[in-house]
């Protein structure tokens, strides 16, 4: 669906180089934190700028060759995108109609009763969620092959995430559709995400699929003695701390059966962030 080959693009000081690929039936999370290039890489794939060098593909295309009906397969929300909070639902389903010709008016409709957002109630009226329920009903409403979600969940409380999540699961059990999304709530990622690419400073730093960094990754607390006899084969970074040091490992297993007395704990997706990000290579 999508994929990006040592994709370039340099603002002032700040540069993404980017190669990564988002495969059909599957949905992949890039994460890291602000200011890490995520948006960047997902307006270049949208071609709304233009890179420096290097490969964006799109339904095996180049983005810059979508045509209007490719475009119209692609659902997208922005974060710093939205509607006019001067409409309403009722202004929005003509406009909806026109801009895609796959629009699914009577299903949205009954989507968004459901989701309690009042047709003729003005956007700018709505709360946070109900905003972002909106947006994301909205990209999923016209069969879209592909959606591009940026942040999508960001600043809502349980009940709306949950709600937003649960609709994209619904989107997914269409075959050869696939999904895109950051966001900087892990859980959700790892609920949803078949693989995920951690980027940070413009960098893919790693890439791997969910269930493996679930289940193969993990965190020790060592002593600086213990860390000394440690087989160091499985490690990937080194966190100074006060008692000794952190550890990530994307062997958990090994060092659970080799060393049972060390301090082991799970290498959840904010934890391996963390590690990648702050500690030292190994």
């Amino acid at each position: 669906m999508i994929k990006l080959d040592h994709m370039k693009k340099t603002y002032g000081s700040f540069e993404l180089e980017c190669t990564m690929e988002v495969k059909p039936g599957c949905i992949t999370g890039l994460i890291g934190p602000n200011g890490a290039g995520k948006t960047t890489a997902f307006k270049a794939i949208l071609h709304l700028i233009s890179i420096d060098r290097g490969g964006v593909m799109v339904f095996g295309k180049p983005a810059s060759q979508l045509t209007p009906k490719d475009m119209s397969e692609i659902g997208v929300v922005l974060s710093d995108s939205g509607f006019s909070g001067y409409l309403t639902i009722d202004d929005l389903i003509p406009i909806l109609k026109n801009l895609y010709p796959a629009f699914q008016a009577e299903k949205f409709k009954e989507k968004c009763n459901s989701l309690g957002l009042p047709p003729g109630k003005k956007i700018k009226d709505y709360s946070s969620g109900m905003k972002a329920k909106l947006k994301v009903l909205t990209a999923i409403s016209h069969n879209a092959r592909l959606l591009i979600l940026d942040e999508p969940t960001a600043g809502l409380d349980v009940l709306a995430r949950d709600s937003l999540l649960e609709m994209l699961r619904e989107y997914m059990e269409e075959e050869n559709r696939s999904i895109l999304i950051s966001s900087h709530i892990s859980s959700d990622l790892e609920g949803l995400c078949d693989d995920v690419y951690m980027i940070a400073g413009g960098k893919i730093i790693l890439h791997e699929d969910t269930d493996v960094l679930l289940d193969r990754y993990g965190i020790l607390k060592v002593t600086r003695e213990q860390y000394n006899a440690l087989d160091k084969s499985f490690l990937l970074r080194k966190k100074d701390e006060e008692y000794g040091c952190r550890l990530l490992t994307n062997e958990k297993l090994f060092y659970l059966e080799n060393y049972p007395n060390l301090v082991i704990e799970r290498g959840g997706i904010d934890e391996v962030i963390t590690m990648m990000i702050r500690g030292e290579a190994l």
